[in-house]
């Protein structure tokens, strides 16, 4: 419905522009089209994407959409176990991959793979318009837990269109109007990306990857007017800007949007200042919220940082408001909603809301609420403060890495007996990896050792940016490791350095 809204409306405006290659709104439609043919001819129950953003990616969004079938974006980051790890939980499937990422999948049956240029441009076929359920799933996101196996978390079509019809208007982007593009295609916000700029007609500008140069030049060659970024996108180009020998000057960026993560507080006040002409918009959300349940408008922006009031200055590192489509409750350990000021869980509720998993069903309470298992509070005001997640989960950039999985990997040397990862802060990350290690007796490994094994057998993200040997690990008594108390020991670490 959104893409033909569009293609109906403004088919000549451009959609997508990537790496010198471009597709109007009636083209996105034309190849969506021609490939949910070939998904329905191919008989498979879901439609993967394991590539970097690109021109396929509207098409396969859609394409999906169209074929009936759930849209599945792969982390291509993952390691080749963990892909194919995915790629086994979603057959029978046909595989969309860019040519650098094939090597990374095993043949098996029930997986079709197609090369994204095919699948962009698969041949012309008669299209017959189908009846899909509203209730049925377009998005399958595999989300990071602290089990370390990824929760398949279900968005449904309904889902998504509240999101967007409930904080987009149709058609309101002029002509000219450009958004950029950087968040990897298998994050909620890069799904949300292209389905709120089709429906506002918006021209996508789209980077395969980030880097801060190759950021503000096509945010200069491109003329963009709107853009999306992590906390840690946001400091490396404000460094950028910064440390540039030439002024760098963005005349038609009116809009920049940041999330993912703690965003620091001089972090966002430097870039106000870098770019007065900006409003700036903080957005939060899950995966299993459609998006975005929360903002901090640019007048909220503006005004925190004019004030003298520290309580109302205070709020440039809040969230910012529940969105109209969304209610934001906050509630202690026994459930019951709590006042102003007092910290809990955050609680959603709202026609956009899943809180769905493939295995474990719906975790919306009877009454609709969702427990999005991150801790903060909502000032007096009603302005949402962020203090940490209660799954444990490490937000690194925006991107959720589970402690298990980095403990699986510890706990296999041979020097080591017990090991707990935990979340500290970093200025330039939002939050790092620190390891709390306790070797075998009489064995001995160093700090090197340890992050070289993580290194070799994850990925950078992962390695500790701190290891501490401990004589034991803190248990409560059911056994389960007190990650909290772990983290607190960090903290006075750094307080003490």
């Amino acid at each position: 419905m959104l893409l033909d809204m569009a293609a109906d409306a403004f088919g000549e405006r451009t959609a997508v522009v990537c790496g010198g290659r471009s597709l109007t709104y009636a083209e996105v439609r034309q190849k969506a089209q021609r490939a949910a043919v070939k998904l329905r001819e191919s008989g498979v129950e879901y439609l993967a994407l394991l590539d970097v953003n690109g021109p396929v990616l509207p098409v396969a969004i859609f394409a999906a959409g169209y074929a009936g079938i759930p849209y599945v974006p792969l982390n291509y980051r993952l390691t080749r176990e963990e892909i194919n790890a995915l790629l086994e939980r979603i057959a029978p499937a046909l595989l969309v991959v860019g040519d650098e990422f094939r090597a990374q999948v095993d043949k098996r049956d029930e997986l079709l793979m197609i090369s994204s240029d095919e699948f962009v441009n698969a041949p012309a076929a008669a299209f017959e318009e189908e009846f899909v359920d509203p209730e049925s799933v377009a998005v399958q996101l595999f989300t990071s837990g602290t089990t370390g196996k990824p929760k398949a978390a279900l968005l449904r079509h309904e889902n998504l269109v509240s999101y967007i019809v409930g904080t987009v208007e149709f058609g309101a982007a002029a002509e000219e109007d450009a958004v950029l593009v950087t968040v990897p295609p298998y994050h909620i916000a890069g799904i949300s990306a292209v389905l709120s700029s089709t429906y506002a007609c918006r021209r996508m500008v789209q980077l395969e990857n980030f880097e801060a140069t190759a950021w503000l030049k096509a945010a200069q060659d491109e003329m963009v007017t709107n853009a999306f970024v992590v906390p840690t996108m946001l400091g490396r180009i404000i460094e950028s800007m910064e440390n540039s020998r030439e002024t760098v000057e963005l005349p038609r960026l009116k809009a920049l949007a940041y999330g993912g993560g703690k965003m620091p507080r001089a972090t966002i006040e430097r870039a106000m200042q870098l770019m007065p002409q900006v409003d700036f918009t903080n957005a939060y959300g899950l995966t299993e919220t459609s998006s975005t349940v929360a903002v901090l408008t640019p007048d909220d922006h503006r005004l925190a940082m004019a004030s003298d009031d520290e309580a109302v200055r205070k709020r440039i590192a809040s969230v910012g408001k529940a969105t109209g489509a969304v209610e934001i409750e906050i509630r202690d350990e026994q459930g019951q909603t709590v006042a102003a000021q007092q910290p809990g869980m955050i609680f959603v509720r709202g026609g956009q809301v899943s809180g769905e998993y493939k295995e474990q069903g719906s975790t919306l309470s009877e009454d609709g609420w969702f427990c999005t298992k991150d801790l903060g509070y909502l000032d007096d005001d009603g302005y949402l403060f962020l203090e940490g997640r209660e799954d444990d989960v490490i937000v690194r950039g925006g991107e959720n890495i589970s402690p298990g999985e980095i403990e699986d990997v510890m706990i296999s040397h041979p020097a080591v007996a017990d090991v707990a990862c935990v979340a500290i802060a970093d200025e330039q990350w939002g939050e790092a990896v620190a390891a709390a290690v306790v070797l075998q007796p009489g064995a001995s490994a160093s700090v090197e050792e340890l992050q070289a094994l993580v290194r070799e057998r994850l990925r950078s993200s992962r390695v500790p940016q701190r290891i501490e040997f401990r004589d034991e690990l803190p248990y409560n008594e059911l056994g389960k490791v007190l990650r909290r108390v772990i983290r607190q020991d960090f903290a006075s670490l750094v307080e003490a350095a």
